[in-house]
């Protein structure tokens, strides 16, 4: 593991343009389970539920979306870990460009990645937003107002529109300007580094493809194989938060010695 900071550290030291990727991986060490995998919301729930057509049209369907929401089933609390930190760090040192992330947890921006700089490509779960008037409140507002109210399926107080997350449910577009901004530093990086993604979920999987199809070098942290591994210039199997701080020490020893 030493012998792949010091190379990773040499890459991001030696790159102008780096895009950091991240996928549930990075954010299962804050205690956010992984949507697909053992004990993992979808063997809580059904799948079905979650798309945007159940979710418009059955009052049952969005109850059960609030049961998880009021239950604290997405991890309110959850706080930033290492890796997280890391790539802020990095992002504050000059190195990094820009974060595209599959996540909806808001928790780059909370370890210090500033809002215009984080490529949400499946939206923001600490939001909700009124399908009617468009009003966008924070998840811990409404979930605190929906206890007091004793509400299953709150509605907008100001037009009794129905309150959505802000996250890109199932059959739900991604939000446009943000796959095209993605799309844009993906193809234009030097470096993209992969952290916690088994890369298998389009179009956010594409990222890694355009950037390598342009000439950018590719590494891979994460626990498990990938489609892309083949392609990677260098494949980490290790945990995130540990391997990134020492990753970023070695850039800042490197960083002031040139």
């Amino acid at each position: 593991m030493e012998e792949q900071i010091e190379r990773l550290a040499d890459m991001i030291v030696h790159s102008k343009r780096v895009v950091v990727f991240t996928g549930a991986g990075i954010s299962t060490e804050s205690g956010i389970p992984d949507f697909r995998g053992p004990g993992g919301i979808w063997e809580k729930y059904d799948p079905a539920d979650f798309t945007l057509q159940r979710f418009l049209s059955s009052p049952e369907a969005r109850k059960k979306h609030w049961e998880f929401y009021l239950s604290g089933g997405f991890g309110q609390d959850v706080k930033p870990n290492l890796a997280h930190y890391a790539v802020a760090e990095l992002f504050n040192i000059g190195k990094v460009k820009c974060v595209i992330t599959q996540n909806v947890d808001n928790l780059h921006q909370q370890a210090g990645v500033p809002e215009d700089v984080v490529m949400e490509l499946h939206g923001n779960m600490k939001w909700v937003k009124c399908l009617g008037c468009g009003k966008r409140t924070p998840l811990e507002e409404i979930v605190e107002w929906a206890k007091a109210e004793n509400l299953d399926d709150p509605r907008c107080p100001e037009c009794q529109g129905i309150l959505k997350p802000d996250a890109v449910f199932f059959g739900e577009s991604l939000p446009e300007r943000v796959l095209s901004d993605a799309t844009n530093y993906s193809s234009n990086c030097d470096l993209f580094i992969v952290i916690g993604s088994t890369l298998v979920v389009t179009p956010a999987a594409f990222m890694p493809q355009y950037a390598v199809q342009s000439g950018a070098r590719l590494v891979i942290i994460n626990i498990g194989s990938t489609p892309m591994d083949r392609q990677a210039t260098m494949l980490v199997e290790a945990r995130a938060g540990e391997f990134m701080v020492k990753v970023v020490e070695k850039v800042k020893e490197k960083t002031d010695r040139k």
